[in-house]
């Protein structure tokens, strides 16, 4: 009978380590939201490309890129020196173990081309999807930005 109980003991023992193996800490979205928004107001172009997943979206009205490459050149690089000073305010979180989402409302500077013209405000509405790749590590997967009109300063 004892070989039995040490053989029960040794699988309940064996299975219950491989529980807490599997089990991961839940992402922190607004920890890679803050990180995103710290690349964005550094301008560091280099950084929030290595936070874009290989096929992320890009939403913005009617304006929609698809892929890395075309998401970091046509919003990231060309938009990057006309706003600064981005800030959000979340509304809505999820997260489960592989797709983290934040929702919310932002407030940027933004910058005039012509710098003789006044400085505006934009705000608008934002919802940010992250999604963990075969590597195990978090990317932006979709961005959509819904933007009131900019405001004089």
């Amino acid at each position: 009978m004892k070989p039995y109980l040490i053989i029960i003991a040794l699988v309940a023992f064996l299975s219950s380590c491989s529980k807490t193996a599997e089990k991961q800490e839940p992402v922190n979205v607004q920890q890679l939201n803050q990180t995103f928004i710290g690349a964005w107001n550094s301008r560091n172009s280099a950084q929030l490309d290595t936070l874009l997943a290989e096929d992320v979206h890009f939403v913005q009205g009617e304006v929609h890129f698809n892929g890395k490459s075309e998401v970091s050149q046509k919003w990231v690089r060309e938009t990057l020196g006309s706003i600064e000073n981005l800030r959000i305010s979340p509304v809505a979180t999820g997260v489960d173990d592989s797709i983290a989402f934040e929702g919310g409302t932002f407030t940027v500077d933004v910058i005039p081309t012509d710098r003789q013209l006044p400085r505006g405000e934009g705000e608008g509405n934002f919802v940010l999807i992250w999604k963990k790749n075969d590597k195990g590590a978090w990317k932006l997967f979709y961005a959509q930005l819904e933007d009131h009109p900019v405001q004089v300063r």
